[in-house]
């Protein structure tokens, strides 16, 4: 029997481990003080959102998204995220940073502006492509927030990794096939994230105005699920027929990239029925199933840096997998920067336990048995009575959960034994407490401080980011570091300013050659 990859993995030395790369995307919506979402622009202050490297915007020139650099530590990160929210805190006037990813208060597809990235050709087509959101899904969906986590191993790390496997492919092909040996494995275990760190157990009325549901009445303006964990990844929040027929194969990256392919070629009826022009204007850019890659909604995403004018499909296919993407964590609420140090960390252990545990391909009946796990879980995870599929049983999802949490503590000890720390058993002890009655997870949090406060969920999440704004306010930020914030806005308005001015080519033109490359 070959050795497994735990045992190969236990033989390196401290000096073979060199720790992971990371870094988040984090959105969230601006507020203004009566808890409706903000009808402003994007701050000057803030910079370009088309060129700014940190701070933008996602669907709605409303919902901010702010980007770390890739960093080498868990406190680098976390570091760099809470300067960017203190810039953005100081600079929102009298406006707050929603921390829920529920959204705050909306009045229908009309109060949620659409994000605007000025006249150039690549901000146009920023645009033209949110449009198509909007006329495929509606707005609703899109004003929901969350948080993108991204991790890769170093180049160094993989090539020490290849030579114990005895690996012979090439380096590209070796890193892509190791990344999806893990998203394999992170899809077998990814409902444990959401029992873990779904946040997002109610929403305002607004949201569901008019929509069928089936949730519990809480105050006179919430509605909430009374088991759920994230209504933010439930059918409510990010979901649509079309893409459930897509079948996207995550077994490697050829089956991949070719079923992604497929979609963004393959015309639905319904979009060519709405079609690509209003009154002259451009609405969506083109009929297929997915106007982009970036429109198919997963919890996972393998990940290239793309080049200038490059689309991310042909990134991965050129060069291989660089990262990946985990796309379903909710917004912590209770956190001012939306994630915690601890939730960092145990996503770095479960993340390298998925690459180094068995993982065989996915079939079609697992696949499906995998998809209602994870359903389950975010529509009813809090019921103790729920039970999961494993291994053709049914099993109680505190086993199953317990059963994860145990096979880690080997891994913890060996990180922190090459550290000489205790920050994985910290972070592992952290969510056996969750589990163990000791604590709660996030959701039971939420809906008990919303009950405890008699608060709605706008007023109970505006309480709390007037408390996350005073807090980074009173903080402060280092004035060097201030400076190269500002500095790196007015750069990113200049740089704005040159893309539009050099721009020869008619958008249709532009758009035609895009969809042709």
């Amino acid at each position: 029997m070959a050795e497994s990859r735990h045992s190969v993995f236990r033989q390196f030395a401290a000096s073979d481990w060199n720790g992971f790369l990371k870094g988040v995307e984090k959105e969230g919506l601006r507020v203004d003080r009566n808890g409706f979402i903000a009808q402003t622009p994007h701050p000057e202050a803030l910079g370009s959102a088309l060129t700014h490297p940190s701070i933008t915007t996602d669907y709605s020139e409303a919902l901010l998204e702010l980007i770390t650099p890739v960093c080498s530590s868990t406190s680098e990160m976390m570091e760099s995220l809470r300067n960017t929210h203190r810039f953005v805190q100081q600079n929102l006037g009298d406006e707050v940073f929603w921390p829920a990813s529920m959204p705050c208060e909306l009045n229908g597809d009309a109060s949620i502006p659409i994000a605007e990235y000025g006249s150039s050709n690549t901000g146009r087509m920023k645009h033209v492509y949110r449009q198509g959101l909007a006329v495929r899904y509606g707005r609703m969906m899109q004003s929901i927030a969350g948080t993108h986590y991204n991790l890769s191993l170093p180049d160094s790390f993989m090539e020490i990794w290849q030579r114990a496997l005895g690996d012979q492919q090439s380096m590209k092909d070796f890193k892509s096939d190791q990344y999806f040996w893990l998203i394999r494995n992170f899809r077998r275990r990814s409902w444990m994230l959401m029992l873990l760190f779904g946040a997002s157990p109610a929403l305002d009325a607004s949201f569901v105005d008019g929509v069928r549901h089936d949730l519990t009445r809480l105050g006179e303006r919430s509605w909430f699920g009374e088991n759920a964990t994230s209504l933010r990844m439930s059918d409510l929040g990010y979901h649509n027929n079309a893409q459930s027929s897509l079948n996207i194969c995550f077994n490697k990256l050829s089956t991949y990239t070719q079923t992604l392919d497929r979609a963004i070629h393959t015309n639905w009826p319904a979009y060519e029925a709405i079609g690509t022009q209003r009154d002259g204007e451009f609405i969506q850019i083109n009929t297929s199933i997915l106007q982009i890659e970036n429109e198919y909604y997963s919890a996972v995403r393998p990940k290239r840096t793309a080049r200038s004018g490059e689309k991310p499909i042909h990134a991965l296919e050129s060069r291989g997998v660089e990262y990946i993407e985990v796309r379903c964590l909710d917004l912590d609420p209770f956190s001012p920067v939306g994630v915690s140090e601890a939730q960092v960390d145990f996503l770095d252990l479960f993340l390298l336990d998925c690459l180094l545990s068995e993982s065989p391909r996915i079939g079609d009946e697992e696949c499906i048995m995998l998809d209602d796990n994870y359903k389950d879980v975010v529509a009813k995870g809090r019921d103790h009575a729920l039970t999961l599929c494993q291994a053709g049983k049914r099993t109680p999802i505190g086993d199953a959960a317990t059963a994860i949490l145990d096979g880690l503590e080997p891994l913890a000890e060996i990180l922190d034994g090459w550290s000489g720390g205790e920050v994985y058993r910290k972070a592992l002890s952290a969510q056996r407490g969750v589990l163990s009655g000791d604590g709660q997870v996030p959701s039971a949090r939420v809906v008990d401080a919303m009950q405890a406060s008699g608060l709605g969920h706008r007023d109970w999440t505006m309480e709390m980011a007037l408390k996350h704004q005073n807090t980074l306010r009173k903080e402060g930020m280092d004035a060097a570091v201030n400076a190269s914030f500002i500095a790196a806005a007015k750069d990113s308005l200049a740089q704005q300013q040159q893309i539009e001015a050099s721009d020869t080519m008619a958008f249709s033109d532009f758009l035609e050659q895009y969809l042709r490359s």
